[in-house]
């Protein structure tokens, strides 16, 4: 080989490794394809993209809009607002008003914040008693929902044709986010079964879940609420989400029929100090009605958080879509958004009788050892116990954040 010969193979060596070295630095510096997302805010709850945004009256005297049946309208509510919508009723068929108080991801609530929801005679006689939701605080700013009903043919006060207010009331920020947070509203009727009670009423049902779900966990990615909520079936479902987030799920339940489900958050990357409330499983009816909500604190280790829901019947939860939704708290991030593993079992199964048990209204140990209730609590009478709900708040967070140093010491040596 010539002396111009190997300086040419010099040269073109040097070149090839030049080209490899950017190369490698290109592809380190560009975005990987594989990587999971969690650029960005949380996501926020996405309301149904053709709601129609009213504005609630201030006064039962002040003409309230109209929520219309079988459409979505929107608002926003601030804290210690009361705020007054009308619906049409007829005298026969049952009705469910809904409002899902949507505050922003990782906002924190003050203590007695929440949303009660009634409805009422336009000269301001009650249906029936108002439902109270409280926001969860320490970080827990997570969307709320429940609705208020009015039975056909049950006769009391609300039996005849005619409009009614529905009303919603905002509790005091005290402390926590002052901002208005957004109102998903919601009237359906529906034909009355001919049947008036559940087969199963509350008390009566077996809260011992089914075997699990066979075969492989399925990949799925939760919708951010009621509107995109992903389509779920008996089965194990695998996803990931971010603290502040708060992911949706949608499953039909029919009458005779049982919802037992199981959310099992994984390991968090990095530490994560002890979070009460870190983790939360949460379920409404397709009314958009409370059922039931599950909460346990997380330490970015692995727990199963278990519930059960009563077979649908006119008392106890419309048949039809049931919505879970899945939420970790934002303190969990510690300051990072980092998505957290979450499995989710879903069954459904034949409704069953309660079989003998220790003393306590649906009281059950699970697998796992935890010792959950399934039934959904009962509505406080309207306005007399509304400040000890929201007071009840804040002393059952001091209690928690007190037992927390406790828990924490039980579980280490598991860990």
């Amino acid at each position: 080989m010539t002396g111009g010969t190997r300086r040419s193979a010099r040269k073109g060596t040097g070149a090839l490794r030049l080209a490899l070295a950017v190369g490698a630095l290109a592809t380190a510096a560009a975005p990987s394809a594989a990587a999971p997302a969690g650029v960005g805010p949380p996501a926020a709850y996405r309301t149904a993209p053709d709601a129609q945004e009213i504005h609630g009256a201030r006064a039962a005297t002040a003409d309230p809009p109209l929520v219309p049946s079988g459409r979505t309208a929107t608002d926003t509510i601030a804290p210690g607002e009361r705020k007054f919508y009308a619906v049409r009723l007829d005298g026969t068929s049952d009705a469910y008003v809904s409002a899902v108080a949507a505050p922003r991801p990782g906002g924190t609530p003050g203590l007695r914040d929440g949303i009660d929801v009634s409805l009422r005679r336009a000269d301001g006689t009650p249906c029936g008693p108002s439902r109270h939701r409280s926001f969860l605080a320490e970080g827990g700013a997570y969307p709320l929902a429940d609705h208020a009903e009015r039975l056909g043919g049950a006769g009391g006060p609300c039996a005849a044709a005619g409009t009614y207010h529905f009303v919603v009331v905002r509790g005091e920020a005290d402390g926590g986010d002052p901002a208005p947070v957004s109102l998903e509203l919601t009237a359906v009727t529906r034909h009355p079964p001919t049947t008036s009670k559940s087969t199963y009423p509350p008390g009566t049902w077996s809260s011992e879940p089914p075997s699990e779900p066979a075969g492989p966990a399925k990949d799925v990615t939760g919708g951010s609420g009621f509107n995109d909520a992903a389509d779920v079936r008996t089965g194990t479902w695998k996803d990931t989400i971010r603290p502040g987030e708060t992911r949706f799920y949608r499953t039909p339940v029919t009458t005779g029929r049982q919802l037992f489900a199981k959310a099992t958050f994984g390991d968090a990357p990095g530490r994560v100090p002890y979070v009460a409330n870190g983790v939360r499983l949460g379920l409404n009816d397709a009314a958009r009605g409370h059922v039931t909500n599950r909460t346990d604190g997380y330490q970015g280790h692995a727990v199963a958080v278990p519930l059960a829901a009563p077979p649908p019947g006119r008392d106890t939860g419309s048949e039809g879509w049931y919505y879970l939704q899945v939420s970790l708290n934002t303190k969990v991030g510690h300051g990072r958004s980092e998505a957290v593993p979450v499995t989710l079992m879903v069954t459904t199964a034949p409704a069953r009788s309660a079989p003998p048990g220790p003393p306590g209204p649906h009281a059950h140990r699970a697998p796992d050892g935890t010792t959950f209730r399934t039934a959904a609590a009962s509505p406080a009478p309207d306005g007399r116990l509304k400040a000890v709900g929201y007071a009840g708040v804040g002393t059952g967070t001091a209690l928690l954040l007190g037992l927390g140093g406790w828990y924490l010491a039980a579980r280490r040596p598991e860990e």
